[in-house]
């Protein structure tokens, strides 16, 4: 076997370890201490460790270490912020947990598929699965953020899931991808067959960007902005640009921009 083949070899293999450490669990808001536990529990079984949380109601104690059993390393180690902004910055792909229907729907996947998904994308970018405070998960906000959203196809007549059991599951589906894409001929991992797409903070400044724009233009009112940039952000969702189709955008406003300061 050549040197080259041999680095390859050592290439592909690194990027398959990493795939997990590029997967971050984010819990928004978390109000007890035993759920973190719970969670890093949950994670670590199936190999995750990348826990961040945003905004704690309550820090990590006693109580969670205890029943993080044996993951209190996943506890010691998780990054706590103050944003759901600062928890997403670098991520190419996002998915939040929803267990409400939206007034505005969105690109929703299963568990199975946000595992795929999550996977897939972690051979090179990070991805983020963000879940909901306990009582009353996202708002609507935070789920325009993501690229997707997770529903859990429950017992329609009894699907309570609490959040440790959610990790779980999705903890779970990210496991199986992981082994399956483990299986793959190297090709199939090569990093060159996949897109590039910008990170989250990227495309929240094309928002911004945006909607100066449209403000600037007359299109949207300030008085009455109504839902035109929920519905641009979930148009945008759906198509979800690639980093040079994004700066091709961001070209287009700044062009606009000039002309109209003619």
């Amino acid at each position: 076997m050549t040197n080259a083949v041999l680095r390859y070899s050592a290439l592909i293999l690194n990027l398959k370890a990493v795939m997990l450490e590029n997967i971050r669990i984010i819990l928004v808001e978390t109000s007890h201490t035993g759920n973190m536990g719970s969670t890093a529990r949950a994670m670590k079984t199936m190999g995750l460790t990348n826990l961040y949380l945003v905004n704690p109601l309550v820090q990590p104690d006693s109580h969670a270490i205890a029943l993080s059993a044996g993951a209190s390393d996943v506890i010691g180690n998780a990054t706590i912020v103050n944003t759901l902004d600062e928890a997403l910055a670098g991520c190419e792909l996002v998915i939040g947990t929803s267990a409400r229907s939206r007034t505005l729907s969105w690109p929703m996947v299963e568990p199975r598929e946000c595992g795929e998904r999550c996977v897939k994308t972690a051979s090179h970018s990070p991805v983020a699965i963000v879940f909901g405070r306990e009582r009353v998960g996202l708002t609507n906000e935070e789920l325009q953020k993501c690229n997707y959203h997770l529903y859990i196809p429950t017992n329609p007549e009894y699907g309570s899931l609490n959040l440790a059991m959610a990790v779980q599951l999705v903890s779970y589906e990210i496991r199986m991808a992981h082994l399956a894409a483990q299986e793959q001929p190297e090709e199939a991992t090569s990093p060159e067959h996949e897109a590039e797409y910008p990170p989250v903070e990227d495309m929240e400044r094309f928002y911004q960007h945006l909607e100066q724009v449209l403000h600037e233009s007359g299109f949207i009112r300030k008085a009455h902005p109504g839902q035109i940039m929920n519905k641009l952000r979930r148009l945008y969702t759906r198509a979800r640009p690639e980093t040079q189709e994004l700066n091709i955008l961001r070209g287009i406003l700044t062009s606009m921009e000039r002309w109209d300061k003619k």
